[in-house]
């Protein structure tokens, strides 16, 4: 008895031992297991695979984050000068990038827009534009979110609008128009906890998180992974002929990935969520039941409007200043006619200066300008002292600096794998599918994308992916946009877990959703990703980028 008592008590104390502080130990175990691939490396003189026990590293790193992935993203700053494969300049330019730079400028833009509470008032002037009822109400939130996920961090997006959607639901409750929480009997909950959103609320907050995943494919300043996959892409093929700028990335992802993309979601959740085609079901009859009282939700819409007061000055500033980068961003070089930076670039001129010439005015310009009423006037003056457009400390409280080294460190590993011959070694070793069609190289990129950004940050895997995909490209003699781009969009379309991206993460801890339901949601909207992402990669990459139809000269 008492050596049983012993097994089991050593048994728990193991079951401690690994459950205590597991990520310190994973911090050392994980360099160990890969260890081999540094010996043959060096052993052989081989820098690939030196290099790929960085990368097998810092993916396993990045997917278990037992350590923060920002940190994590800084590993090639000691290891790729140390390991002979770039310069510690080098290395240290990548973080620090016009992409990188652009990256920065559109988050303070962003914050700018969240400071001056000008995104709740083109977030509620919307809803009351497109209708109150329950489907309409789905509609705008979704529409709306989708809108301001293309110009500010999806984060962000999904952030502003779940206080938005609960005032709403909660109406719709005192209004007893429908249930917005399941009973006890529907989803057991322990004590103490919240209760669980029912079927409809599931709809509206499925939907907010799922549509400011899909706007931030729509632009370059959408999400961290389209600027990532630009500064990867522009870094391993400098004398591409294809560029992706900011117009034209616009015109390759909105039509398919981003509206249509938006209106299968939707028209998804509609049917799984909100009992369309089945107007006798319960959840059917609620609805109905909310169309009939829309005016209510109507009215609250209008009170949180009212509550906003009219529009001022600190906000009609922000808005041009937001509208001037867009200007500037569209016609610094836009390809079909002479930008301002073709006139004007001794030297060329990035997507960086454009975004922060905006940021710095932000910073210098006043939310008011009450003082031009004692410019004439006489003694005595008040001394208060005039707030900016954007504060500095408010910036530093909320600007997630720390991408800018994820996008940082995932350049300069991509730069890693193609000097050390890594990457260019894992695309040859995909080359049988060269005897693939390539819809069907194509639809295998935007698979393994999907399914990898599914358990781990979309940046992350972004980075580890696109330079793999760029030298199977090459391997297999085609264009390296037809691969990568439509991969590139995929790292952004997670809709299975909390942990796939932040929007998931944020609906999750804000209504304490299940992860099983939201795990059953996303299959409509990643099949519906994979079809419109499928038909942006194989037809419509050839109305925008005619030149990805044969192998370029400038890749051989």
């Amino acid at each position: 008895m008492g050596d049983a008592d012993g097994k089991l008590k050593g048994g728990q104390a193991v079951k401690r031992c690994c459950g205590f502080h597991w990520r310190g130990k994973a911090t050392v175990i994980i360099p160990l297991i890969t260890l081999p691939l540094l010996i043959y490396g060096i052993l052989e003189n081989n820098l690939a695979y030196v290099c790929m026990y960085l990368v097998a590293n810092m993916a396993l790193f990045w997917i278990t984050e037992a350590i923060p992935l920002y940190l994590t993203a800084l590993f090639p700053v000691f290891f790729l000068p140390l390991s002979g494969i770039l310069t510690s300049e080098k290395v240290c330019g990548f973080y620090f990038s016009d992409t990188v730079v652009m990256f920065v400028g559109g988050l303070l833009i962003a914050l700018a827009i969240e400071y001056s509470n000008l995104h709740q008032r083109i977030a509620l002037n919307t809803i009351l534009l497109v209708g109150c009822s329950p489907r309409r109400l789905h509609f705008g939130l979704v529409m709306v979110t989708c809108f301001i996920s293309l110009w500010i961090s999806n984060s962000a997006a999904t952030a502003m609008m779940c206080p938005i959607v609960k005032a709403v639901l909660n109406e719709m409750e005192a209004q007893k128009i429908f249930a917005i929480y399941k009973s006890q009997e529907e989803e057991p909950v322990e004590e103490g906890d919240p209760p669980h959103p029912s079927t409809i609320s599931m709809a509206f907050y499925f939907g907010i998180a799922y549509s400011s995943s899909i706007g931030g494919c729509g632009t370059l300043i959408g999400t961290g992974t389209n600027l990532t996959y630009k500064g990867l892409y522009d870094t391993r093929f400098p004398n591409s002929e294809e560029k992706i700028d900011f117009p034209i990335f616009m015109a390759y992802s909105i039509p398919f990935v981003v509206i249509v993309l938006i209106f299968l979601t939707y028209f998804s959740l509609q049917v799984t969520h909100m009992g369309l085609f089945r107007p006798n079901s319960k959840i059917g009859q609620e609805v109905k039941k909310g169309t009939e009282s829309q005016d209510v939700v109507k009215d609250v819409i209008k009170q949180r409007k009212v509550e906003l007061g009219p529009m001022s000055c600190h906000e009609i500033q922000v808005g041009l200043l937001f509208v001037l980068m867009i200007i500037l961003l569209f016609t610094r070089k836009p390809g079909f006619f002479p930008g301002w930076a073709d006139f004007l670039n001794a030297k060329a001129i990035g997507s960086g200066p454009p975004v922060f010439f905006a940021t710095v005015l932000l910073f210098a310009l006043p939310t008011q300008y009450t003082f031009f009423k004692y410019c004439c006037g006489k003694a005595p003056f008040p001394a208060q002292a005039l707030d900016a457009c954007l504060s500095w400390v408010y910036c530093q409280k909320y600007t997630p600096f720390g991408l800018a080294f994820l996008l940082g460190g995932g350049f300069a590993l991509a730069e890693g794998s193609r000097v050390s011959g890594m990457a260019k070694m894992l695309g040859e070793s995909l080359a049988f599918a060269g005897k693939m069609h390539s819809v069907l190289v194509i639809s295998m990129c935007i698979i393994i994308s999907l399914f990898c950004t599914a358990f781990a940050s979309n940046v992350a895997i972004c980075n580890i992916l696109i330079p793999i995909f760029s030298e199977m490209a090459l391997a297999i003699k085609v264009h390296p946009m037809k691969l990568t781009f439509p991969a590139a969009l995929a790292c952004s379309l997670a809709f299975h877990l909390p942990v796939s991206t932040p929007p998931n993460a944020i609906i999750s801890g804000f209504t304490g959703l299940k992860t099983k339901y939201m795990a059953i949601a996303g299959v409509l909207p990643t099949f519906f990703s994979f079809l419109c992402l499928l038909f942006t990669g194989t037809v419509w990459t050839m109305l925008i980028y005619p030149g990805t139809t044969e192998f370029p000269k400038w890749a051989v």
